[in-house]
């Protein structure tokens, strides 16, 4: 396995257990039964902001791995991994994680930053892909 599929395997495993925190908020507030049940996520009793921002960061993730995961496909299909393309997949996972962590805790600015490496990340690789890096 190439460094960029162990990175975005990570990544993807990261993004998939981003859920877990605000529905265990959920399940706090309003009660197993009525977070288990078949009702609209958003109606009932308001989630503790922190969570409703938890909520928010895992659906900007997994917006963005929408463009990674093919990205690092394309770039393994096409036979490239550079060291470039190779820090740019480890950088992704972090500054995802470093994304849903400041998000969730409200610090904007951090928040922003975060994304932009993500971003930067990202192309990084299509860069490569083009021939560009």
């Amino acid at each position: 396995m190439t460094t960029e599929l162990h990175w975005m395997t990570l990544t993807v495993l990261m993004t998939a257990l981003f859920w877990v925190p605000y529905i265990l908020d959920r399940m706090a507030v309003r009660g197993i039964p009525a977070t288990l049940s078949a009702g609209v996520p958003d109606s009932g009793t308001p989630q503790s902001p922190w969570a409703q921002r938890a909520a928010r960061a895992h659906a900007n993730a997994v917006e963005n791995l929408a463009i990674f995961v093919p990205a690092v496909l394309t770039a393994h299909a096409l036979g490239i991994s550079t060291p470039a393309t190779q820090a740019a997949a480890a950088v992704y996972f972090f500054a995802r994680l470093a994304h849903f962590a400041v998000y969730t805790a409200g610090v904007p600015v951090a928040r922003t930053l975060a994304f932009a490496a993500g971003w930067g990340a990202q192309i990084v690789v299509i860069a490569s892909i083009l021939g560009w890096l």
